[in-house]
């Protein structure tokens, strides 16, 4: 039995920094992901991490703003969240269950973990994020 839970959410001031946590326990497989949901919105894939490798893949919307990356032992992910904006208001949540697969971006692949949200199949129950000016 899979299980994972976010915590670190909160308030945060436009520009500010959020630091979530991801735990997980029983057999996660080796992608972690993080995501988000806005009422209304589909879920999008913000982050996701190969704990073997520790290859990264990140959403457009985030790149150069969050960083994901995992402790020593491989039991907790995190999502380092910078330069925060009111966009990134959301229910944060982290999953496992995929698989490493090729990934491509124009003429640029690399080996990662997938940012679809059906690619997981085991999720935490969310932590909120708000951001505010």
């Amino acid at each position: 039995q899979v299980q994972l839970m976010e915590s670190g959410g909160g308030s945060a001031q436009v520009g500010g920094a959020l630091r979530l946590a991801c735990t997980a326990s029983g057999s996660p497989t080796n992608c972690i992901g993080w995501f988000r949901k806005v009422p209304g919105k589909e879920r999008e894939g913000v982050a996701a991490i190969y704990t073997l490798g520790g290859a990264t893949n990140y959403a457009d919307s985030v790149q150069g703003r969050f960083v994901i990356s995992q402790d020593s032992a491989g039991s907790t992910t995190y999502l380092q969240m910078n330069t925060l904006s009111p966009e990134d208001t959301a229910t944060y949540y982290c999953a496992t269950g995929a698989s490493l697969g090729r990934h491509c971006r124009g003429a640029y692949c690399f080996l990662g973990c997938p940012l679809g949200a059906a690619d997981f199949g085991h999720w935490g129950q969310g932590t909120q994020v708000t951001v505010s000016s």
